[in-house]
């Protein structure tokens, strides 16, 4: 859920009380703020940082409670190591770890004085500091019961809990102003993280496409496709993963045309949503499988994509797509040495009902090009494990068609700190997904998993069409804390690919 702290910008003059929070770079050398707190507390900082032996290094803090001389109820001196050499991933997760530090327990205000030791901050960049700090505050707490007294009364909103954060800076007006757009995108990534983080139960793929319609209250236009419009459109793939479920398999479309008929063709986004994933007939190991809720993570970062876009008023003709089924067995149930026919007229074998999600993906794609005729066409899943083998949890891997896409997506992913690192595709490995009895096949084996994947989707993307298949398996669920980050679904890929529409692909 959102974090529900205020937060706003002011001027460096502007009084503070509650918790505030200052800055040392490596020495220590203390903000011009750090310094007059100093001076009116009669050197208390300065006494403080010489006795815990504070050199203002990163993720290195003075915490003073109650501190003698001054208004506040805690000071906090943090260090920032050299301000120079900052980016924006840096400033980021600065202001992740600033909220991470912020726990509301002294008072419900807290004052932020961002500012170097030698010169001003861009606004851009205090808008990605106050962006660190929102997604920092995410926390899912939609199943958690009230608290209780000891009488068992619920206990109420404690008086004392954080409801506003206050940035001091040189020129709050032009922060307030950047920081349109990064709440946009905060907002985008909360929703990716609500989607991944809500369990299956909860949500199907009927309200999952239930979700996917609520942007239209932004001016996204949504379709939800149905079972009988999947057949008509002949997208068997899909459909026979999701045959074996109770719950019916859905499309859903949305289309954000903020580039006007100038704008050209869009660019296209599409996300494997399987809602659960038991792995079928190919039965998954009961360890783990709970995971599982979040093999929808790339449709999730692909409906919060589209709300980031709209919201901030984006000035791109942009399409998500999203593929939404519910692997299960049953009676029903596609087997392993099924042949199905998908959108595209190619066959596929499958050997195995746990490689489902690029089945998914293959009619999408196919879709997507039929209908849209793409300038780009990315997609998105938690695809393989073999990915996490190759990358951990640190990158996400990239395959594409086009080298030009890699270098626009790299660039972005090292921006935002959403990493990718690009593997190989080739006629080789091509040769692994070669059906005896089909067209293709599902699977090619043991080795390499995550590239014969990416080939198998290859076979669904059109000659001259850019693409781009990122798999995401290991970094958009049972994500590893960050700075910005401590829920189990991280949102990856909404910052990514704003970043990725925001340089290369919107109207000037």
């Amino acid at each position: 859920m959102s974090d529900q702290t205020a937060l706003s910008f002011a001027s460096r003059s502007a009084p503070a009380d509650g918790v505030v929070v200052v800055f040392a770079e490596e020495g220590p050398k203390l903000t011009p703020s750090a310094q007059d707190l100093d001076k009116k507390s009669k050197g208390l900082l300065s006494r403080a940082a010489e006795i815990t032996g504070f050199k203002g290094k990163k993720d290195s803090i003075v915490d003073l409670l109650a501190p003698q001389g001054l208004k506040s109820v805690r000071l906090v001196l943090a260090g920032t190591d050299k301000t120079a050499s900052y980016g924006p991933e840096d400033w980021l997760n600065l202001g992740g770890s600033i909220r991470g530090l912020l726990t509301g327990k002294e008072g419900p205000t807290a004052h932020v004085f961002l500012e170097t030791a030698h010169g001003e901050i861009a606004a851009a960049d205090v808008a990605n500091f106050a962006l660190g700090a929102l997604l920092r505050g995410y926390k899912f707490k939609k199943y958690k019961t009230k608290a209780r007294k000891k009488n068992g009364a619920a206990s109420e909103t404690n008086d004392r809990t954080l409801k506003k954060i206050i940035i001091h800076c040189a020129d709050p007006k032009a922060a307030a102003q950047a920081f349109v757009a990064s709440r946009a995108i905060a907002d985008g990534v909360t929703l990716a993280r609500d989607l991944v983080n809500e369990p299956a139960n909860v949500l199907g793929p009927a309200e999952f496409a239930a979700r996917a319609k609520q942007l239209t209250k932004l001016g996204v236009q949504v379709e939800v496709l149905g079972e009988k419009a999947l057949q008509k459109l002949g997208m068997n793939a899909l459909l026979a993963v999701g045959q074996g479920s109770d719950k019916p398999s859905h499309v859903a479309v949305m289309q954000w045309r903020g580039g006007g008929p100038k704008g050209g063709e869009p660019i296209v986004f599409v996300g494997k949503g399987v809602t659960f994933d038991t792995g079928g007939i190919s039965l998954k190991p009961a360890a783990g499988m709970e995971d599982m809720k979040g093999d929808m993570a790339g449709a999730a970062c692909v409906v919060g994509l589209m709300q980031a876009l709209a919201d901030r008023k984006a000035k791109v003709n942009a399409v998500g797509i999203i593929g939404l089924v519910e692997n299960m067995p049953s009676g029903r149930a596609q087997r392993p040495g099924d042949v199905v026919t998908a959108m595209s007229g190619q066959t596929i074998e499958v050997l195995n009902t746990d490689a489902e999600g690029r089945m998914v993906l293959a009619d999408c794609l196919w879709y997507a090009q039929e209908r849209f005729k793409p300038k780009a066409l990315i997609n998105l899943a938690t695809l393989t494990g073999a990915v996490m083998v190759a990358l951990g949890k640190e990158h996400a891997g990239l395959f594409t068609n086009s080298d030009e896409l890699a270098e626009r997506l790299t660039a972005a992913g090292n921006v935002t700190g959403e990493r990718l690192w690009r593997l190989p595709l080739g006629p080789k490995y091509d040769k692994m997904i070669e059906s005896k009895v089909a067209d293709i096949k599902n699977t090619g084996g043991k080795w390499g998993g995550s590239i014969s994947a990416a080939q198998f989707l290859q076979r669904f993307v059109k000659e001259g069409t850019p693409w781009a298949h990122l798999d995401i398996a290991g970094t958009a669920m049972s994500s590893v804390d960050s700075e910005i980050n401590r829920s189990w679904g991280s949102g990856f890929g909404v910052r990514l690919l704003d970043r990725l529409v925001s340089d290369h692909y919107e109207r000037r």
